[in-house]
């Protein structure tokens, strides 16, 4: 969860250059080029070209257009040509700047479309204040995708984008950047943003513009101490359930809380969903991709992450705490005890898996997603849960 290091700078920013990072080295890490001055693109043989203003040297790079490095995509050739005469006519012109990604690899899972793709494109892009260009690549494998968040690009880009697979134009721009660049899961690190610092409180108030959800702050109990704060418990319906969920809600009520138990599904409006999610102060859920609904909390909100059994807090806590603390909420986990655990009856206590859990993690991601993610359901004791209950509440009782 380190910020990426520029292992390979071919060049430094310069008009008329290239730079490139590749980190394909090492998995998980982002490729990205700069390329600036008179470029190119061709749909059609997925390539960037630059077109120097003198001779230069020819270099090549191929270049994933999706941002993180070990998903398979077809690569983006970027070259830097040696000369104006090897290079192709220009069929459109635009004035404005561009930038090229791929909706391959994780797209779908609410949790990689905003790490993956929506946080790195908004840092790319925001710079140039909707004069920009997207450059899509595999729209014919995620169309779906398009739809769902067709509001936000919408939002980032004032033009409409390119279908870059089956684009038979050679566009020129007088910038294009290659591929999306993740410098931390599901947050912005300020210093490493081209054109100027941004933060992912500047991610969560673009999405409240954009989406247009009304809610900029969540409740204050000390200047409305009659109002209840109000807290959405995620239900879900396929694994990792909560076995007792009207008892999680009736202690959520006790804690002073006005509790609605409900699903927040993927194939929801991506806008409605976010609008519902902005009219509460405390989102209650297991570990998952739904917890990426944070982001539409108002500002001052809680998180409480429910950390299944198995010794996977520092996955958990990886994905969401730092994240939801830079969007400007207040993060709570809550770690499932063995006896709370599905686990228990249905494995035994003899079994590696309870007794020993970092065996499991030894044994390599796929045992232990599929004990302690896929098969486990949990049934929280309320008494135990009730003090995180009330630091949510005590939170909120401060701002």
């Amino acid at each position: 969860m380190q910020p990426i290091s520029d292992k390979e700078p071919i060049h430094e920013s310069e008009k008329g250059e290239v730079v490139c990072t590749t980190e394909s080295e090492t998995l998980g890490h982002s490729e990205t080029c700069e390329v600036d001055g008179d470029v190119r693109t061709n749909g059609t043989a997925l390539s960037v070209s630059l077109i120097p203003a003198s001779w230069k040297e020819r270099r090549e790079w191929m270049i994933s257009p999706y941002s993180k490095a070990e998903i398979i995509v077809k690569n983006v050739t970027v070259t830097q040509l040696q000369d104006r005469a090897a290079a192709p006519p220009c069929t459109v012109t635009h004035s404005m700047p561009a930038v090229l990604f791929a909706i391959a690899g994780h797209a779908g899972n609410y949790w990689h479309d905003y790490t993956d793709i929506l946080v790195p494109l908004f840092v790319a892009s925001r710079r140039y204040r909707g004069e920009v260009t997207l450059l899509i690549s595999n729209i014919q494998y995620r169309p779906e995708w398009l739809v769902k968040y067709k509001t936000l690009l919408r939002g980032l880009s004032k033009h409409a984008w390119v279908d870059m697979d089956g684009d038979p134009e050679v566009r020129c721009f007088p910038h294009v950047t290659v591929g999306l660049r993740v410098d931390k899961e599901l947050t912005i690190v300020p210093e490493l943003v081209p054109g100027g610092p941004l933060t992912m409180a500047d991610f969560t108030r673009f999405l409240r513009e954009t989406y247009g959800l009304p809610r900029g702050a969540a409740v204050s109990l000390t200047r409305e101490p009659d109002k209840k704060p109000r807290l959405l418990l995620i239900h879900r319906g396929h694994y990792r359930l909560f076995l007792n969920e009207p008892e999680i809600a009736q202690a959520a009520e006790a804690a002073g809380f006005e509790t609605v138990v409900m699903e927040l599904r993927a194939n929801a409006s991506e806008v409605e969903q976010a609008r519902l999610v902005n009219s509460f102060d405390v989102l209650l859920g297991m570990h998952g991709a739904g917890l990426t609904n944070a982001l539409h909390l108002p500002p001052g909100g809680v998180l409480i992450q429910v950390v299944p059994y198995g010794n996977i807090e520092v996955l958990a806590r990886a994905e969401f705490s730092e994240p939801v603390t830079d969007m400007g909420l207040k993060y709570l986990d809550y770690s499932v005890s063995v006896e709370e655990s599905s686990l228990l009856e249905t494995l035994g206590p003899e079994h590696s898996a309870i007794k020993d859990p970092e065996s499991i993690h030894r044994s390599g991601w796929k045992n232990m997603f599929e004990f302690y993610l896929a098969k486990q359901n949990v049934r929280i004791n309320t008494t135990r849960f009730a003090p995180t209950l009330a630091q949510a509440f005590d939170h909120l009782r401060q701002q």
